[in-house]
């Protein structure tokens, strides 16, 4: 999978709205409230394009096969013969023994433990075996789960597995009463303005339908790394995770999962997860127990214009690879900092997030074709995808620098440099003290930026090391100031920065107007 850097604009705002519909209760009570909670395109197939005159039919056929999901886990309890600690007070205080005697009365009653519930949805996709889906924060972290039929019958399931990163989880039921199924569908087929039926558990109250449109594909609402939500206008609320939304042809192209929604409730603004990215998850939980994902070994970022332009790119698209984790597949390839994936086995990257996407879904050990943009043209180079899972386990995936080699710094102190609206300085040991910086790491440290300047627009700041400038190495303030200027004389609107953070790589242009 590439990894891709953290979003820190834009979205922040919907994300703090995000709610995922599951509603939740504590026993013994009788409020009901909402948790927070919620990656792929869209599918399915597209009969009549028309509004029916009644969706009657089609939610008589499809209600048996929604089922509501019940989860119960045991709260904490304070171990035996345990109780809170006495405030402190003067020695000989009255208040001492007062609370003494209360808490030793506490402990002497036996106080039943207490259960939180919660409520989501879920369908059956396989009558035979029993196989149930619905999203991982349902039942993440459930004692207990249980499955309810249309018509009431309560069945214990089991967890075969779930997957965080998508919020997709599969439960097996075993039961002699006959079971309803659904088939998945084409998301891809999906076109916005196409009618769907979403059927859920809203608040606990049971099975409910409600109808609407695509409202919009591709939404990225930072809850995964994969995220390619279907935005729909039927109304979705708290209870609804993991129910299933229909096309006009009786098939789940989506997962409901997210609402946007400043106070809980539906405003109309409701997000699935895409059928297609679902049936791959789906079929790894129900074969392995886990996903098992295919892994490239880059970190990546967006290509914007400026980057494009800097780096001789016709149109900012692909992902810009910041760095590449040492001896990973993508290293092994032959796949450098700097490089523009613009292709992945035959499938373009107009994106920065498509990358991870189209990575992932590729199979483990497979020798795929990678076409680069390098240094002004395009090559194309093999790479070997490796499993996504397996490198989490081995913690390869926040791997920086190799840091084998810490050689002694020995820079002198220098004047600081101005350039670009920045104080520039080789690095010294007490610079590297200062800033953190890694005893390996070689480059021009930025010791101020100036206030207004280009630089403090891009979020250059001081402490940041400048690696290389149009993608060559610099290693002293003068071999920044002669590249901008080679950049200047050669007329290029901006110039590429290679900046590390504390260990953390990316990619700045800066205008040079």
């Amino acid at each position: 999978m590439a990894e891709a850097r953290p979003r820190k604009a834009g979205v922040r705002p919907l994300v703090a709205a995000i709610v995922w519909g599951m509603t939740s209760v504590m026993a013994g009570g009788a409020v009901m409230g909402g948790i927070a909670a919620a990656p792929a395109q869209a599918q399915a197939a597209t009969p009549n394009r028309n509004a029916p005159g009644s969706f009657a039919d089609l939610a008589e056929k499809l209600l048996p096969a929604v089922v509501n999901i019940s989860t119960s886990q045991n709260a904490p309890q304070r171990p035996q013969g345990q109780r809170p600690e006495i405030p402190q007070f003067p020695p000989g205080s009255p208040f001492e023994d007062f609370f003494k005697d209360f808490f030793d009365r506490q402990q002497q009653q036996d106080q039943p433990q207490r259960k939180a519930t919660s409520l989501g949805s879920g369908f059956i996709i396989d009558a035979k075996n029993g196989y149930v889906v619905t999203n991982n924060h349902v039942v993440q972290d459930a004692d207990e789960i249980t499955v309810i039929l249309q018509d009431d019958t309560n069945i214990k399931a089991e967890l075969v597995g779930k997957d965080s990163k998508t919020d997709l989880a599969l439960l097996k039921i075993k039961t002699s009463h006959p079971l309803v199924a659904v088939p998945f569908g084409d998301s891809d087929a999906m076109r916005v303005g196409d009618w769907v039926l979403a059927i859920g558990n809203p608040f606990g109250l049971g099975g409910s339908v409600t109808a609407g449109i695509i409202s919009a594909r591709q939404r990225n609402i930072d809850a995964g790394p994969y995220d390619d939500f279907l935005q729909t206008d039927a109304s979705i609320n708290r209870g609804n995770s993991g129910g299933p939304m229909f096309n006009l042809n009786g098939e789940v192209i989506g997962i409901n999962t997210a609402i946007f929604s400043p106070s809980g409730g539906s405003v109309g603004i409701g997000f699935a997860i895409p059928s297609n990215l679902a049936k791959q998850v789906v079929a790894q939980l129900k074969d392995y127990g886990k996903t098992r994902r295919g892994w490239l070994g880059v970190r990546i970022q967006a290509v914007t214009p400026e980057i494009a332009e800097s780096l001789g790119l016709p149109g900012h698209k692909g992902a810009l690879v910041a760095s590449v984790t040492p001896d990973g597949p993508a290293a092994k390839g032959g796949i450098q900092a700097g490089d523009v994936v613009t292709k992945f086995d035959g499938r373009e990257i107009d994106e920065m997030r498509r990358l991870p996407r189209v990575v992932a879904e590729t199979s483990i050990d497979k020798a795929v074709p990678v076409e680069v943009w390098r240094k002004g043209k395009s090559q194309t180079v093999q790479v070997k995808v490796g499993e996504l899972e397996a490198a989490e386990e081995q913690g390869l995936l926040a791997a920086g620098p190799d840091e084998k080699q810490q050689p002694k710094d020995k820079a002198p102190a220098q004047k600081p440099t101005e350039s670009l609206g920045m104080k520039l300085t080789a690095i010294t040991p007490e610079l590297r003290q200062q800033y953190e910086i890694k005893p390996d790491m070689k480059g021009v440290v930025i010791t101020d930026v100036v206030s207004n300047s280009t630089a403090a627009e891009k979020g250059l700041r001081a402490g940041d090391v400048i690696i290389e400038v149009g993608q060559e190495e610099v290693r002293k303030p003068e071999d920044v100031t002669a590249k901008v200027q080679k950049a200047k004389e050669q007329s290029k609107k901006s110039v590429l920065l290679l900046v590390d953070r504390k260990g953390d790589l990316r990619f700045v242009a800066i205008p040079l107007s």
